[in-house]
């Protein structure tokens, strides 16, 4: 919808105004649009469409031109489109990005080869909130690790004993399953990372957790395989024995295809849509006037990403000449997030509260997810120390 309208309007307008006056903020957003997770990027882009319509189209008195780019949930495409957006397009940011995987592959592109800066909405790989950090580099998500850090560390109170891990086989898979067990100190009675992308049939891990008998599921199967594995899950006789927790599996994306599924299924995570914010209430009251659904955290995330970018160029008067000025103003973070307050640490991962959710039907009978409880406040993924920034 606003993709590249920018371009248009400087043709409109040049016999108006010096074209150095009228040259748009150029946004790539990198994101997958197409195949399974395709509802992942298109909630993605909803929320940073939304997120123009509240800044009016423009930034710093500029129009804004956002290039979206499909990464096919892969790699090396990801990795071509991220170098196109800076070669070609030659835009001022960069932004978005699912997977960690894609994202480890497309970083430098951006970062140190262009020079430019790039800001993920979703994949927060290890690596790069520790001794890969760089000045070019920011997050408005997390690092991989915290989310379920956080569902760990409320595991541990509630006495839960033992757990059987499960994740996919990448980047993020790995970092989720580290993260729980950095904060939950009971006993892991079996872990599988499971063939990524491919694997969608989950039944000889369902039989092997029936004969582990654990107190609870742990797991990271992030949209599609989020579906399948709740679907397998419930269809297996596990769910009325063997509770499931979960971080990034259950959620708005999901939800529309789990529902009574996954009723009662508890996650962590950094936003929910019920946080009593001005700005939150703001966009999830016109995500879902405009989309009849509720916005994801993928979504959150995003516009967040294009808020963050927007009060860097106001706070410059969209003048992006000088790169030290602006990796200061994204530093200063100087936005009105939909999670509250908003700061980054020293490696620009923001620091930030994290809340145990519940999924459950809404007032009108919709599944959702709802805030029971505060897991950790104000914190600090555990990699910064390695990130040589101060």
């Amino acid at each position: 919808m606003f993709a590249r309208f920018g371009a248009a309007a400087v043709g409109l307008s040049l016999l108006a105004a010096p074209v150095h006056a009228q040259a748009p903020i150029k946004i790539g957003f990198v994101s997958t649009f197409s195949g399974p997770q395709a509802a992942i990027g298109q909630d993605m882009r909803r929320s940073v469409e939304l997120a123009l319509e509240h800044l009016g189209g423009k930034m710093g008195g500029k129009p804004v031109e956002i290039v979206f780019e499909d990464d096919q949930f892969k790699p090396d495409v990801g990795k071509q489109r991220t170098e196109k957006l800076v070669q070609q397009d030659r835009v001022n940011f960069v932004t978005g990005y699912i997977w960690s995987n894609v994202l480890l592959a497309s970083f430098k592109s951006v970062t140190d080869e262009a020079d430019t800066i790039l800001i993920s909405a979703n994949a927060g790989p290890s690596q790069l909130a520790g001794e890969l950090c760089n000045k070019n580099f920011f997050s408005t998500s997390w690092n991989n690790d915290q989310t379920p850090m956080a569902m760990g560390a409320y595991l541990q109170a509630k006495g839960v004993k033992s757990l059987y891990l499960m994740a996919g086989n990448y980047a993020a898979g790995k970092d989720m399953l580290a993260g729980v067990k950095r904060t939950f100190t009971g006993q892991i009675v079996g872990e599988d990372l499971t063939k990524w992308p491919d694997q969608l049939d989950f039944s000889a891990e369902m039989a092997k957790i029936r004969a582990a008998k654990p107190d609870g599921i742990f797991i990271f199967y992030p949209g599609a395989h989020g579906v399948q594995f709740v679907q397998q899950y419930v269809q297996s006789g596990l769910k009325a024995t063997t509770p499931l927790y979960q971080v990034f599996s259950v959620d708005a994306i999901t939800l529309p295809q789990q529902k009574d599924l996954a009723l009662g299924t508890l996650g962590a995570q950094q936003w929910v849509n019920d946080l009593p914010v001005d700005q939150n209430r703001r966009y999830v009251a016109d995500f879902r006037k405009k989309h009849g659904v509720y916005p994801s955290y993928y979504g959150a995330q995003s516009y967040d990403s294009i808020m963050l970018i927007a009060s860097a160029v106001e706070a410059l008067k969209g003048d992006l000449s000088n790169k030290d000025a602006v990796r200061a103003a994204v530093k200063k973070a100087d936005f009105k997030s939909v999670r509250g307050a908003f700061s980054f640490n020293t490696n620009n991962f923001p620091i930030q509260n994290f809340y145990i959710q519940e999924a459950v039907k809404d007032s009108d009978g919709n599944a959702t997810v709802k805030t029971i409880a505060t897991a950790v406040t104000a914190a600090k993924d555990p990699h910064f120390a390695k990130c040589p920034m101060k």
